[in-house]
């Protein structure tokens, strides 16, 4: 087991990684401070770790409540079925939430610990690829808005992370491309010898090699941490893991919410970020095409929904929580491994760059 930390103060806390950690009490007891705990999981999760998960809080009041799965049910009317849950069985303000599963379950549960009572512990069980690399770090919660991805939340830091990548055993093959996405991600900001380790082991990572798996894991893991312990509300570097993720919103807003995976369209929306990138002349041809062969390798899209035009992209982008003063701000390239926030780009090459990267047609 590996044991990383994520260096916020007083609020600081570990993540741990390893293999056989659920169910492990001496992960999560130290992190508790009152006597009822509430798993909050979801109707794909729940049948193949919940009973597993339970037992290393056996020694606590524990109840659990089953979410139904996909990005269409975060919402406010489904964040209400954990608060029953929690007021049915009368949990005080000493008591902490679990989530057990994926980027859904976790921003679901963070944002429920924020609210509920006005702030009560929550730890992080992420059992997908995507949330073990990503989500389940660093303390974004919240829910989706039918006008836009992710716009009702909060910051709340977990107690702990606990990533036992066991579970990436069942985790189906469209998904762990989506948690690919986001590992590229932390390539492509700041880490260019990690995209050369990514293109040459991509295909180790497909075929879930334990040793591949759990390197990619650590190296995006340590990288977020640093990231949050610098900024932990994003109001400068911590930005830059927004890579891809206007475009990315839009995409799975304009879809609907379901229909694409988020690293799906975070995919996707790296590859046009570059292409703009390469259009307002700061990187070239061939790093574009250097993105799109890892992205495509990853098994993830390259182009959005024949349907997303210009102006589907640019309704959505306006309402993005990245818009300061009416202006978009997006993650580009001065160079490939070296990312920044601008909103100092041409529209006109918008314009083109999101015409080039919509399908033809839809499948």
């Amino acid at each position: 087991m590996k044991t990383l930390n994520v260096d916020l103060g007083d609020r600081s806390y570990p993540i741990f990684i390893g293999s056989q950690l659920l169910g492990k009490p001496e992960l999560v007891v130290p992190y508790i401070k009152g006597t009822q705990v509430m798993i909050v999981s979801n109707e794909t999760v729940a049948p193949l770790y919940l009973q597993q998960a339970q037992a290393a809080f056996a020694d606590f009041d524990c109840h659990n409540v089953i979410l139904p799965d996909g990005e269409q049910y975060k919402n406010l009317q489904t964040l209400d079925r954990i608060f029953d849950a929690l007021l049915t069985h009368q949990f005080d303000r000493h008591c902490t939430l679990v989530a057990l599963g994926g980027g859904v379950i976790g921003d679901m549960t963070g944002f429920a610990a924020a609210c509920y009572q006005r702030g009560v512990d929550f730890i992080q069980i992420p059992t997908t690829l995507l949330a073990q690399v990503d989500s389940s770090v660093g303390g974004k919660t919240g829910v989706n808005h039918p006008l836009g991805k992710n716009m009702i939340g909060a910051f709340h830091q977990p107690r702990c992370v606990i990533i036992d990548t066991d579970t990436l055993d069942t985790l189906e093959d469209r998904q762990l491309s989506a948690g690919l996405a986001e590992i590229i991600k932390y390539g492509l900001i700041r880490d260019l010898d990690f995209v050369a380790w990514l293109e040459e082991h991509m295909g180790d990572l497909l075929a879930r090699e334990a040793a591949e798996i759990a390197q990619a894991i650590d190296i995006s893991c340590r990288s977020k941490a640093k990231i949050v312990a610098e900024d932990e509300r994003e109001s400068g570097i911590r930005a830059l893991l927004n890579l891809g993720h206007t475009f990315g919103h839009a995409i799975e807003t304009g879809a609907g919410y379901g229909n694409w995976l988020h690293g799906e369209a975070v995919g996707t929306g790296m590859l046009m970020a570059a292409d703009l990138s390469m259009r307002q002349g700061w990187i070239s041809e061939q790093d574009v095409q250097r993105v799109e062969n890892l992205i495509d390798k990853a098994r993830l899209p390259t182009r959005a929904p024949a349907h997303m035009d210009y102006d589907a992209f640019m309704n959505i982008m306006a309402v993005d929580k990245k818009v300061r003063a009416g202006k978009i701000n997006l993650v580009l390239f001065r160079q490939l491994g070296d990312a920044f926030v601008t909103d100092n780009f041409d529209p006109d090459l918008l314009r083109e760059t999101i015409n080039a990267h919509h399908a033809l047609e839809e499948d």
